[in-house]
């Protein structure tokens, strides 16, 4: 019998920015996956740039701000 696979949880632009804001403070890409219960692919789409273009820019500036 096949099991039901729940929805896999979708990165939102403000995931992303907190992402870039891990990522710059040393968490590892593996660690930040498994808070958002995601694939690490899916954080390093965002790194890479593939992903919520412009989370990078935001994040820059809520570091800046704070």
């Amino acid at each position: 019998m096949p099991s039901k696979c729940s929805q896999s949880y979708r990165l939102t632009f403000d995931d992303a920015v907190d992402i870039w804001l891990r990522n710059w403070s040393g968490e590892y890409q593996h660690k930040i996956a498994a808070f958002y219960d995601v694939n690490p692919g899916r954080v390093n789409e965002v790194l890479k740039r593939r992903k919520h273009i412009g989370s990078e820019d935001s994040a820059r500036n809520l570091r800046r701000a704070s």
